[in-house]
């Protein structure tokens, strides 16, 4: 009788840019909360599309409901990310967001997770930042992050473990 053994998941030891933009950091968001790293450190896309995919493979650990303006991933190596689209755009309450996954959900890089109405935002007066934030990352003081540059969804490295 054979045996097989269940494949270990590789950690993840870089994210992709989750969607096409200009790559900032974090301490240039216009939003004290994610420029403070209060809730963690992390990059944030000035984002030239409208298609948010994952940025490395985990699970999908939250959506934020009603509002649809963020979703949680937890990764192989133990790190938990947020993307956060949009500032403000939890006031939207679910209007110009779609998502395609569900708590739960395991996800590869590349697969899609939603995608969101840049005008629509814009015509509320909101700013469409993308931002991506390891909640956890004091548990990761090697990480870096990658800013200064324009990134190419599901192509550019914009966080190495």
């Amino acid at each position: 009788m054979l045996f097989f053994k269940k494949s270990k998941e590789e950690a993840v030891t870089a994210l992709k840019a989750f969607v096409s933009g200009n790559l900032i950091p974090i301490t240039e968001v216009h939003d004290q909360m994610f420029a403070s790293k209060a809730l963690g450190d992390g990059v944030a896309i000035e984002p030239c599309e409208q298609t948010i995919t994952s940025p490395c493979a985990g699970t999908i650990s939250m959506v934020a409901e009603d509002s649809n303006h963020a979703i949680g991933m937890m990764l192989s190596n133990g790190a938990e990310i947020l993307l956060h689209i949009g500032l403000d755009t939890v006031s939207l309450n679910g209007e110009g967001f779609r998502v395609f996954v569900k708590a739960g959900d395991k996800v590869k890089q590349g697969d899609k997770l939603m995608e969101f109405d840049k005008a629509l935002i814009k015509s509320k007066g909101l700013e469409t930042t993308c931002i991506l934030v390891v909640t956890n990352a004091d548990d990761y003081p090697d990480t870096r992050y990658i800013s200064g540059m324009e990134a190419v969804q599901n192509e550019t490295d914009i966080l190495m473990f």
